[in-house]
């Protein structure tokens, strides 16, 4: 095979996830369809296995969060949130980003942030302090966290069979759900907090920044900003909601207990006349575990059925299944078909240096704008590399670069709710507000977990 044949084949990957990309996430799923099509029919590629146990759990947790938002769960957590955030309004640059990563830490999306926003906005005006500060913070915290939570998709990927077997092989013992969140948890967290601590100083002044005063001169635009409020506070919450949310918060408790409890999803199977053992993998159990708490939730909640597909966590997790379910199956099929004529070459130089695999996930990142879509395609050519597993699990946060182009929903959401213009897109595109903070919280969220990987995975 001619490799520059293969390198065009590739460029013909990026260029159908670039085009894909900017008719945002079904857009992706359904241009990266013809992209497979030509890939099979046209470059003669055997078309690889569909993402279809990732798609699985990311339809189980979105069924089960959904519910929950309809059952009224979701406002209520806003609630107790914003209760924190206002008790202590000088802290918001740190709360603010604290508050989206423990929402997206306990529901497994980033998507469940768009209410808290205004009101994060709301505090640091009141307050005299950048808008700006808190709330791109906040946007990046809330998709940093993604490989932090025990129920997100992008975790369960490197629970698969494929990545325990080259663990075993390298001579790794054991490495489970906890296993993972051990290294994830503290990693992200301190890289929401080091970007937090940047954040802190970073631009000028409300009454020093000339967007901000342009605005105010507009008498009906300062009497909005000045005498507005965004609050949940007066928000009455049924009991039926606050009972959503705990048994919400019981089905993450149940997933980890069988993680650390092998044993309970361990069973004998006869196989041609021979008893033998077989583990439940903890994708299956994930999946099972949130459509039965979500069937809690429906049946003593009170939950409106129809309001299930009507929320925002559906139809954003809805997008996401179908982004992964084309973009997943393409990039399988070409990585499949090109890995054995680039493995020597690519090997040679990743073995050589293992950590600039963090640069390959973060380019594929900034393209599909997925963090389970980049583990699902990258994940199979680290295997096939030999990388070592402790590393491939330090340098998850690595998946998520999609701040770096400012096109993902909650950046332009985030965008749009800060009411003084000081979280924007600058004029050449990538001098956003969005970029300093991610790079800051992934870089330290891979330096600290490459550094914990190594202690603790083994």
């Amino acid at each position: 095979m001619d490799t520059y044949v293969l390198v065009l084949e590739f460029l013909f990957l990026l260029v159908m996830l670039y085009i894909g990309s900017r008719y945002g996430g079904i857009g992706l799923g359904v241009i990266s369809g013809v992209g497979l099509i030509v890939e099979v029919f046209i470059f003669r590629m055997p078309p690889a296995s569909a993402p279809i146990e990732v798609m699985l759990i990311i339809l189980a947790v979105v069924t089960c969060a959904s519910i929950l938002e309809a059952a009224g769960g979701l406002k209520f957590m806003l609630q107790v949130a914003e209760k924190i955030l206002r008790k202590n309004p000088k802290q918001i640059t740190f709360l603010g980003p604290m508050a989206t990563y423990m929402l997206t830490f306990m529901l497994g999306t980033g998507h469940a942030v768009y209410s808290l926003m205004p009101i994060i906005g709301d505090i640091a005006l009141k307050n005299k302090i950048r808008p700006e500060r808190p709330m791109a913070a906040a946007s990046v915290a809330s998709q940093l966290a993604l490989t932090a939570s025990p129920i997100s998709a992008v975790v369960t990927v490197y629970l698969g069979k494929e990545l325990l077997d080259l663990f075993h092989m390298q001579g790794g013992h054991n490495l489970t759900l906890v296993n993972i969140l051990s290294v994830t948890i503290p990693a992200t967290f301190i890289g929401m907090l080091a970007m937090s601590l940047y954040s802190l100083r970073r631009g000028k002044e409300l009454e020093d920044d000339p967007e901000y005063q342009r605005r105010l001169k507009d008498p009906v635009y300062r009497d909005q900003i000045l005498n507005s409020s965004k609050t949940t506070l007066n928000d009455v919450i049924p009991q039926s909601s606050k009972n959503a949310v705990y048994i919400f918060l019981s089905s993450i408790v149940v997933i980890v207990a069988l993680a650390l409890l092998p044993e309970v999803r361990t069973f004998q199977v006869m196989e041609d006349g021979v008893a033998t053992t077989t583990t439940v993998p903890m994708g299956i159990i994930i999946q099972m575990i949130m459509l039965c708490f979500g069937g809690f939730i429906l049946i003593t909640c009170k939950t409106p059925v129809k309001l299930v597909p009507e929320g925002v966590v559906f139809k954003s997790g809805m997008v996401a299944c179908i982004a992964i379910f084309g973009i997943a199956w393409m990039s399988d099929t070409y990585f499949s078909y090109a890995m054995p004529y680039f493995r020597d070459g690519i090997t040679a130089m990743v073995q050589a240096y293992p950590w600039t695999f963090i640069f390959a996930l973060f380019a594929v990142s900034v393209v599909v704008n997925s963090q389970a879509a980049t583990a699902k395609m990258m994940l199979p050519v680290a295997i096939a590399m030999n990388l070592p597993v402790p590393l491939l699990i330090g340098i998850m946060p690595a998946t998520y670069a999609y701040f770096f182009i400012p096109n993902y929903p909650s950046d332009i959401a985030t965008v749009n709710f800060d009411p003084t213009g000081t979280t924007k897109i600058g004029k050449y595109y990538f001098n956003h507000s969005f970029m300093i903070p991610g790079l800051i919280g992934v870089a330290v969220a891979c330096l600290v977990g490459i550094g914990l990987a190594q202690v603790l995975i083994r």
